[in-house]
């Protein structure tokens, strides 16, 4: 049985790394974004490719902008509102409007440079290919004579 060292506070570590990271992004922009609605995705892995599919209706290819950095896909964009009818008082809005935006941790085998995207039927499809997986190389130790 192995013994593993139980580390408390790598969680409070972690946390205070990512909360340093947003601050001293040097774009301007911050890495803490804000949305008004989160696109639902199904996220699937077959053997040679991630595929995600993002629902993300009346939302126009040129508005949507994906991105991949540090093993993070994010995906944002804006779908415009259409005008809101009011009838005596009462308003009823069911669809959503204004900024979206997702983020996902990908895995090390996911191939950042060779990611493509296509827009169909209200419906973002996000196709990762995979990268053949690295193999440790085994040393070999040399006796001393």
């Amino acid at each position: 049985m192995a013994i593993v060292r139980y580390e408390p506070w790598s969680l409070l570590n972690q946390l205070q790394k990512e909360l340093e990271r947003s601050r001293d992004d040097k774009s301007g922009e911050g890495t803490v974004a804000t949305a008004e609605w989160a696109p639902t995705v199904d996220i699937k892995e077959e053997a040679d490719k991630f595929v995600i599919l993002a629902d993300i209706p009346g939302v126009k290819p040129e508005d949507i902008e994906i991105s991949m950095e540090a093993g993070v896909l994010t995906i944002k964009g804006e779908k415009e509102s259409e005008a809101k009818t009011e009838k005596e008082g009462y308003k009823r809005v069911e669809r959503t409007y204004g900024s979206f935006y997702r983020r996902f941790s990908l895995p090390d085998t996911a191939d950042g440079d060779a990611i493509n995207a296509k827009s169909k039927n209200g419906v973002l499809e996000i196709v990762i290919p995979k990268r053949e997986a690295v193999k440790p190389k085994r040393i070999n130790v040399a006796a001393e004579e």
